[in-house]
C-alpha cells in the first residue's frame, strides 16, 4: 500500500510514503498575475502538470491519500480563495490520476502525532521537529518547508 498526505496550499507539501520509503516534496507551483483589475497583484497557483507528473508514478497502483481540509474563513478572503483554487485543481488531478482519496481534518492527524501545542507557531515547530525524528533523511525538504505536514499525514495514514 502507498500513503499520500497532501497538505493543501500553494505552500504545502506532499508526503508519500511506500513501504519503508518515504519522500516529500514542495506542492509545485506557479506565479501569475492576478485577474482583479483594481491593482496589479500576483496569484499563486497549483501546477496541476507538474502534480500530475509528480503523482502519475502510483497511477494504478495501490495506494491511499489523504487531503487536508482547507482553510475556510470568510474573514481571511485572501487566503479562502487561495485555498480552494488549490484544493480544486489538487482534486482534478487526483480525479484524473484514479486516485482514491479521503478529507482529513488537521486535528485528527495532529491529535495522533504531534504533543498538545496551541498557536500556529507551536505548531509548526512541533510538525518539523516530530517530522525530523521519524524521518531523518528529510531533515534537509522538512527544514525548507517550515513544518513535515504532508508526509505526517501520510504516516497518520499508515498508522491508522
Amino acid at each position: 500500500m502507498i500513503y499520500i498526505g497532501i497538505d493543501n496550499g500553494v505552500t504545502g507539501s506532499i508526503g508519500i510514503i511506500r513501504g519503508d520509503e518515504a519522500v516529500m516534496h514542495l506542492t509545485p507551483v506557479f506565479r501569475e498575475l492576478s485577474y482583479q483589475k483594481t491593482k496589479k497583484r500576483y496569484i499563486t497557483r497549483v501546477d496541476h502538470d507538474k502534480l500530475i507528473i509528480l503523482l502519475s508514478d502510483v497511477h494504478g497502483q495501490k495506494c491511499h491519500v489523504g487531503f487536508e481540509r482547507p482553510l475556510v474563513n470568510p474573514a481571511n478572503f485572501q487566503s479562502t480563495c487561495s485555498a480552494m483554487r488549490s484544493m480544486e485543481s489538487t482534486l482534478i488531478v487526483l480525479e484524473k490520476l484514479s486516485l482514491p482519496y479521503e478529507y482529513i481534518d488537521s486535528k485528527g492527524w495532529q491529535k495522533m502525532l504531534l504533543p498538545p501545542v496551541k498557536g500556529s507557531t507551536e505548531l509548526k515547530k512541533a510538525s518539523t521537529q516530530i517530522g525530523i525524528r521519524l524521518f531523518p533523511h528529510l531533515r534537509k525538504e522538512i527544514t525548507k518547508r517550515g513544518d513535515a505536514d504532508g508526509i505526517l499525514i501520510a504516516e497518520y495514514l499508515r498508522r491508522r
